[in-house]
């Protein structure tokens, strides 16, 4: 394993995070507890230190999954991360959104799930446009100020959002957006186009999700709706086969096959040669497979093979907003 800091905030974590969006119930490539535990304690083995969670993931299951196992190692060495934003609860509107009610109840609603008094980092899973920024940001100051949080971060939203939150924390003296968790990969890259740009500027800290496009990388795409995550993943109707990405999915194939490594290793591995990336978010129900992300860490791209890769892609439409 590697190690990092994140962002400008000097907290090391493990050039590798481990998402836990499979952990729980609701599809059926998700993992129950004895599995989940199974992977986590192998993430740990492997020198992971950096979890990812969210209290919508299996409605508040990945939380209690992932607080369980944590419990029996030192807390001390962990880097633990949640979010808010969805609503977990449809007869209860407060339930979800950033208003200072929902950002206030929920944090206490996921701490007791993860069984620790204070999360390292927590995230709004997406902006919410019903909510001032304004009373977002002073409700997560708060929340910083009484130790229930030590860092706050963002997800996917506008560039120009996310200027205007960093703004507006400066302005009021407020604690800042500390990290960027945005969807970035070989076959997604319009954020290369603002937000990265901007979070190297701000010394925020890059945390992608689905650095290998929900298993689009790590197969020849004409084989990606063979799996029951590929499916869930190709539901949501990103642009993965458009703007080149047919011709990257075979480049990538191709410098595998060339390596003797596996696929997702390939597009993993551009993502570590990327300064402005700190720890890719690697969401998986398998040990295989996290084993595969950790190997990656070693496979040394060529400026010639990041051009190759890189090539063909064209602009593709916004998604991972929603």
């Amino acid at each position: 394993m590697e190690y990092t800091t994140l962002g400008d905030t000097g907290m090391t974590v493990s050039k590798i995070c481990l998402g836990c969006m499979s952990f729980g119930s609701g599809h059926d490539w998700m993992l129950d507890r004895e599995e989940s535990r199974e992977l986590i304690e192998r993430a740990i083995d492997l020198g992971v230190t950096f979890f990812d969670t969210a209290n919508v993931y299996s409605t508040g299951e990945s939380e209690e999954i992932l607080g369980d196992v944590l419990a029996d190692y030192d807390r001390d060495r962990m880097v633990v991360a949640t979010k808010v934003y969805g609503e977990m609860d449809d007869s209860n509107p407060n339930s979800g959104g950033l208003s200072r009610k929902t950002i206030e109840q929920e944090l206490a609603a996921s701490l007791d799930r993860l069984g620790m008094d204070t999360v390292d980092l927590y995230q709004i899973h997406r902006f919410d446009d019903e909510t001032p920024i304004e009373e977002t940001l002073r409700a997560l100051d708060d929340a910083v100020r009484r130790g229930q949080t030590r860092y706050v971060g963002a997800s996917s939203m506008w560039a120009h959002q996310f200027a205007d939150a960093l703004y507006t924390s400066d302005r009021l003296g407020l604690e800042r957006f500390a990290t960027m968790q945005n969807l970035y990969n070989l076959v997604y890259r319009e954020e290369e186009r603002e937000m990265l740009p901007l979070c190297e500027k701000e010394g925020v800290g890059v945390i992608p999700w689905s650095p290998v496009a929900a298993g689009y990388l790590a197969r020849p795409y004409e084989e990606d709706d063979a799996t029951t995550r590929g499916e869930h993943e190709a539901s949501l109707e990103r642009p993965y086969r458009e703007g080149g990405g047919e011709e990257i999915n075979r480049r990538v194939a191709e410098l595998a096959d060339e390596n003797g490594v596996k696929m997702a290793q390939i597009a993993l591995a551009w993502q570590f040669h990327k300064d402005v990336v700190d720890a890719p978010i690697v969401g998986t129900s398998s040990i295989e497979h996290l084993e595969d992300a950790v190997e990656a860490l070693d496979i040394d791209l060529r400026d010639s093979d990041i051009q190759y890769l890189e090539e063909p892609y064209e602009p593709v439409p916004i998604s991972g907003h929603e």
